[in-house]
């Protein structure tokens, strides 16, 4: 009977051992994955930075060309940003304040 249960015991112990050896393949694999994808993007973030030298670059000799004062316009842009930016912040705020105010109208009915 010892052995009988000894026997079970060894190749539940087995089983386990090979479930876990799938998954530390399949986590292998996933981690080699996300390695090629990190490497991936990295070149392409690279690129795409030198893509964007080039376009300043080129953006620059045109606004000389046109004698446009390209820090004024990257300033007014900036801050025609940040205004949109503060309504959409005042918007989000007025519209969480009347969602307040509603449930609490609706939890204290006037008399």
């Amino acid at each position: 009977m010892g052995l009988g249960s000894t026997t079970k015991k060894i190749q539940s112990i087995a089983d386990t051992a090979e479930q876990m050896y799938q998954r530390m393949n399949e986590l292998r694999i996933q981690v080699e994955n996300t390695q090629d994808t990190v490497q991936t993007t990295g070149e392409k973030v690279q690129r795409l930075e030198a893509e964007i030298i080039e376009q300043r670059a080129i953006i620059e000799a045109i606004a000389e060309e046109l004698d446009v004062d390209l820090e004024s316009v990257t300033a007014e842009a900036h801050i025609l940003e940040a205004e949109a930016e503060a309504e959409k912040a005042d918007s989000d705020n007025t519209d969480t304040e009347s969602s307040i105010d509603n449930a609490e109208e609706s939890n204290n009915p006037t008399e």
